[in-house]
């Protein structure tokens, strides 16, 4: 971020509690009928405010670092429409549809066009409230009509086909079957498999602590067959490679936490090796998580706290790639069934 964008922020919230106080009133006194006025600073440009506006998801929201990432490159693309010397009081809501219109001839997709418009949206909402900008031009704007597109999930036999590709006679397929072994065994996004400590697994009470978004902290339960190939991993191969005092609990090679691009081309070799076509991603270990756990009729609920879900409704599409348990559920529990 740049240092006099952060100076002249900081300079507008001094100023705007300054006059907070104002509103504060001793006793027997009465309150003051004054508001402060707009408070706008022209020495700050449209690229000056979106390094405000992604400071503050990171400080205040404590986003993600690929959130983060999504959040700029949809709010540059505005800058590179507009001008990143424009003011954003000038912002009117031609210049954003016609972002989203050149969006779409560029190929973008409905999901794509929506998550960009969101991200616009909400720099906006912030611009309104440090009174940057007098409205919020997106509200003119409607979201992209979305289909409800169901996951691809791995079947049981896949799911075993993929766990059995690793060579565990080797340090390289003990590692790799440990960490496949530990992502369907409890549902963990990539980032936050790459991302655990060597703390964070607790084999004793079979637990392990995923850091989600947002830094939120969940316990997850492992089974014993995922346990077994952790220890086996801990105790066989971390000693050898891992540096002295690294703490992530799968180092790379070279040093410091897998990236996820290298474990994607883990789970793609192995489901070479294991004939599975179409080439899953890693993702697709979580969908089959959930999807395998509503199928041995797991609480929907539960579900949604083992993947981090803060909405049941997105966990709920599960529900759609599984009906034959809800069927059961209906058979077993209704009366008149």
């Amino acid at each position: 971020m740049r240092t006099a964008y952060v100076s002249t922020e900081r300079r507008i919230r001094r100023r705007h509690r300054g006059a907070q106080q104002l509103w504060k009133t001793r006793p027997g006194q009465k309150l003051a009928l004054w508001a402060p006025e707009p408070l706008v600073s022209p020495s700050v440009d449209l690229h000056g405010w979106i390094d405000v506006y992604i400071d503050h998801l990171r400080v205040e929201r404590a986003l993600a670092r690929n959130t983060l990432e999504a959040y700029a490159r949809d709010l540059n693309a505005l800058a590179a429409q507009a001008g990143g010397e424009a003011d954003p009081c000038n912002i009117a809501v031609d210049v954003i549809a016609s972002l989203m219109a050149a969006n779409v001839a560029r190929g973008f997709g409905a999901r794509s066009s929506s998550r960009q418009l969101s991200a616009l949206r909400g720099f906006f909402r912030f611009l309104v409230r440090e009174r940057a900008v007098a409205e919020d031009p997106t509200i003119l704007l409607d979201r992209p009509k979305l289909a409800q597109k169901l996951p691809r999930v791995l079947s049981f036999d896949e799911v075993d086909r993929l766990l059995a590709a690793p060579d565990a006679t080797t340090d390289r397929g003990k590692l790799h079957a440990a960490m496949l072994h530990l992502m369907y065994a409890t549902g963990l996004r990539v980032s936050e498999l790459c991302s655990l400590r060597l703390s964070d697994l607790d084999l004793q009470r079979g637990l392990v602590t995923a850091r989600g978004k947002g830094d939120k902290h969940r316990l997850v339960p492992v089974g014993e067959v995922a346990l077994d190939h952790a220890t086996r991993y801990l105790s066989d191969v971390r000693p050898r490679h891992a540096r002295p005092g690294e703490m992530a609990l799968f180092p790379s090679p070279r040093g410091g936490q897998f990236t996820r691009q290298a474990f994607w081309r883990i789970v793609r070799r192995c489901a070479v090796s294991a004939g599975i076509v179409p080439l899953p991603s890693p993702h697709k270990l979580r969908h089959s998580f959930a999807t395998h756990l509503l199928r041995g009729g797991a609480d929907l609920r539960a579900v949604q706290a083992m993947l981090g879900h803060a909405d049941l409704g997105t966990t709920e599409i599960y529900t759609h790639v599984a009906p034959d348990h809800i069927r059961e559920a209906y058979d077993k529990s209704h009366p008149r069934a």
